[in-house]
């Protein structure tokens, strides 16, 4: 199965590259943005309208013109698209030989990592892959996921977060505390109270069950 071993890579303070008009037009620059890239250089010709749009964002640089190999140098991750094969694997053969990982979009062979469909909601990412056997349903499975997973998600996870951080000193022994998170959660009610405006009520609630018999 191609791409079969799913990560989640940390972008912040690594460069990323992105190399191509399609890559830019996809929305590439925006998805690395969006997963904490702070440092991207854009390397395309068009579309004007988006380019423009990126030159006025932090962090990003764009060049206008065709790729070069140096643009690779000190790179982390790259995302490319060309519709020229030849284009497509030099883009690979330079990227690998620079350690960088190495993303062409509609060609297999040239990618070190497959980028699948994402829904977010703040801090959750939900990851659709078909190990490129089927992008269409990824699409689908991905529409599916952003009307069954709404944006009170992102309220919840923020909850989790801060009850987690605040209990965590008193929870010492992981397969305990794995144990009390498992009975204290309960994502129907999670997303019910926070749909409602009741955030605060869910962190009492989780607290309270976390804690239950637990001295300081």
């Amino acid at each position: 199965m191609p791409f079969g071993y799913p990560v989640m890579l940390e972008l912040a303070g690594r460069r990323t590259v992105v190399i191509g008009d399609d890559a830019v037009r996809e929305g590439k620059v925006d998805g690395l943005l969006a997963a904490g890239a702070g440092d991207v250089l854009v390397v395309a010709a068009t579309p004007a309208a988006l380019l423009d749009e990126l030159e006025t964002m932090d962090g990003v640089t764009v060049q206008r013109r065709g790729w070069r190999a140096d643009d690779l140098n000190g790179a982390f991750l790259c995302v490319a698209a060309s519709r020229d094969p030849g284009e497509r694997a030099a883009i690979a053969r330079e990227a690998r030989a620079r350690r960088v990982l190495v993303n062409v979009m509609d060609d297999i062979p040239a990618c070190d990592w497959a980028a699948p469909a994402l829904v977010r909601r703040g801090e959750l990412v939900l990851a659709i892959s078909t190990g490129g056997a089927s992008p269409a349903l990824a699409k689908r499975l991905r529409v599916q996921l952003t009307e069954a997973f709404g944006e009170e998600w992102s309220e919840v996870l923020a909850v989790l977060r801060a009850v987690r951080e605040e209990t965590l000193p008193l929870l010492p022994d992981f397969s305990a505390r794995a144990r009390r998170w498992s009975d204290a959660l309960d994502v129907d009610e999670a997303s019910s109270l926070v749909r409602d405006g009741r955030a605060d009520e869910l962190a009492i609630r989780l607290r309270a069950r976390l804690l239950d018999g637990v001295t300081a």
